[in-house]
């Protein structure tokens, strides 16, 4: 017995030597195990989880097809993994292993892809460049958050192994950018454009006029821009994006794969363009420049003829800048145009839009005048909107005209989260994160046909948003989840399960600098 209870008193003391040794020692912890292939959102389709990681090494590559999309792809995911591996990581067309991002023919369509991860290396295969992009985000998101950092951090870089197959159930993925109630610079936009294509949107919407400011240069028209953008909400400087600048922005957008989705909002919110030119006006008399925020006390002169000028000029210029299919002509809250009045002018606006090619998107009051033939129309009411009006929409629904949904109490990302929130709105009530995720957008309006849904989309409007702080502020952590309502099959819809992967996002958006609301609805990891 005396001799067993030696052997026990040993044991216990060469533990404790080990671990006082450990402790002194700096002993390495076990590394972290990577990322699940489940956790990244938007929800990828289908998930399979098995075999080994990959492990970026020094000696990575990033093998690309010989084409130039395939190139790009693999120059932009170099820029996003070189800072913070420390790695070279150089995009070639030869070599095995490593990560591979291929075009191929196969079941994908316009946007999906396939990921495949092992111990030998990672393949992305898409039928398009859009999926070959969007399946460089999963990857990406797979990754420690710490790969977001712009100095060489310790890794180790883990793409767990398995395979993800994936496909978008909608394909107008948006978000509305208002720069007109307060104007944002080149740089914030492209920011923000980043921002989205983390989560695989597709469409930026621009809000490009409006009383407080005109956003766009016309040449046929030049005071829109150097007088009607000359101010904002509060008397501030405003601007206005030259065409160079417009062009940038597009060109930004579409290396992201975003289209650009421009706003000129007709025959209300003009009091900048009647406030530049006075002939706009029935009376002929040019308002002053408006810098508040009451809505639906201005509108262009339906009966005038030189109107209709005005708007091919417009429609005309801007159509030629932008290479996407979509101009927006907005048509909500004209309250000061009689109706009659309002159904003329959206008929000849539309006819205009077709002249030059491109396809109508408006507000969805456009579905009380009478919607051309493939136009879309953007729904923003509220839970609680009207039977009448919901039924309106339904029925320009059921004759062939496109949904996207954009509910103000689900998906307005300027309105509060509560009543402490220190920027945005709250007409249409308090949006927390729950509220603006859990949704069906296929059941949301009754009587709307399924297939007449086009998707979704977030509108920041920028009555109280001054700068790119105060956009991050507001749209995320709300952001990520429009992104998973408009991609994910609704079978992977579940609250609980999403404010998990939801929380696992905050590293992420640390590490990439952006100021985000801590919801107390969401199981955030306390602060490093």
């Amino acid at each position: 017995m005396r001799q067993r209870h030696r052997t026990l008193r040993l044991l216990a003391s060469l533990l404790l030597v080990t671990a006082v040794g450990a402790s002194l020692t700096g002993a390495t912890p076990a590394p972290p195990a990577a990322t699940p292939l489940d956790r990244v959102i938007p929800a990828p389709a289908s998930v399979a989880p098995g075999g080994s990681p990959y492990r970026i090494t020094d000696r990575t590559r990033i093998r690309v097809d010989d084409s130039r999309e395939a190139r790009r792809i693999g120059g932009y995911l170099a820029d996003v993994l070189r800072p913070s591996t420390g790695y070279r990581l150089p995009v070639t067309t030869h070599g095995d292993g490593g990560i591979r991002l291929r075009l191929a023919k196969g079941p994908y369509g316009d946007e999906g892809y396939r990921l495949d991860s092992g111990r030998g290396g990672v393949t992305v295969t898409a039928g398009r460049p859009a999926g070959l992009f969007h399946g460089v985000q999963t990857l990406r998101q797979l990754l420690p958050a710490a790969v977001e950092k712009d100095s060489v951090q310790p890794g180790p870089w883990l793409i767990a192994g398995g395979t993800v197959e994936d496909t978008p159930r909608y394909a107008w993925r948006g978000a509305m950018l208002d720069v007109s109630r307060h104007f944002f610079g080149v740089d914030e936009v492209k920011r923000y454009i980043d921002q989205l294509a983390l989560y695989k949107f597709n469409k930026l919407h621009l809000h490009l006029s409006d009383d407080q400011g005109w956003r766009i240069a016309i040449d046929s028209w030049p005071r829109l821009a150097t007088y009607g953008g000359s101010t904002e909400v509060g008397g501030g400087p405003g601007g206005y994006y030259t065409k160079a600048d417009y062009k940038e922005i597009v060109r930004h957008a579409a290396a992201r794969h975003l289209e650009v989705v421009p706003e000129i909002d007709m025959p209300g919110h003009t009091n900048a363009a009647l406030a530049s030119y006075a002939e706009l006006n029935c009376d002929g008399v040019a308002p002053p420049l408006y810098t508040g925020t009451q809505v639906g006390f201005s509108s262009l002169c339906v009966p005038k003829e030189i109107t209709y000028d005005f708007v091919d000029d417009v429609v005309r210029e801007l159509a030629a800048l932008t290479p996407g299919r979509y101009l927006h002509i907005g048509g909500d809250e004209a309250h000061s145009t009689p109706h009659a009045d309002y159904v003329t002018f959206m008929d000849r606006a539309q006819a205009t839009v077709a002249e030059y090619g491109k396809t109508v998107v408006g507000w969805h009051q456009l579905t009380g005048a009478t919607p051309v033939r493939g136009a879309v129309a953007q729904y923003w009411g509220l839970d609680g909107t009207g039977a009448a009006e919901k039924e309106q929409v339904a029925r320009a629904a059921r004759n062939g005209t496109g949904i996207v949904l954009s509910p103000a109490d689900r998906l307005y990302l300027d309105m509060k989260y509560d009543a402490g929130t220190p920027l945005g709105l709250s007409w249409a009530g308090y949006v927390e994160v729950r509220r603006s995720y859990d949704w069906d957008p296929g059941t949301y309006l009754p009587g709307v046909p399924a297939s007449a849904i086009r998707g979704v989309e977030a509108p920041l409007w920028s009555e109280t948003l001054e700068n790119s702080d105060h956009i991050e502020y507001m749209a995320f952590p709300r952001l990520p989840g429009v992104a998973e309502l408009g991609w994910s099959p609704a079978a992977t819809h579940d609250w609980d399960r999403y404010k998990v992967r939801l929380a696992a996002q905050g590293p992420r958006w640390e590490a990439l600098g952006i100021g985000y609301y801590r919801s107390p609805q969401v199981p955030w990891p306390a602060a490093g």
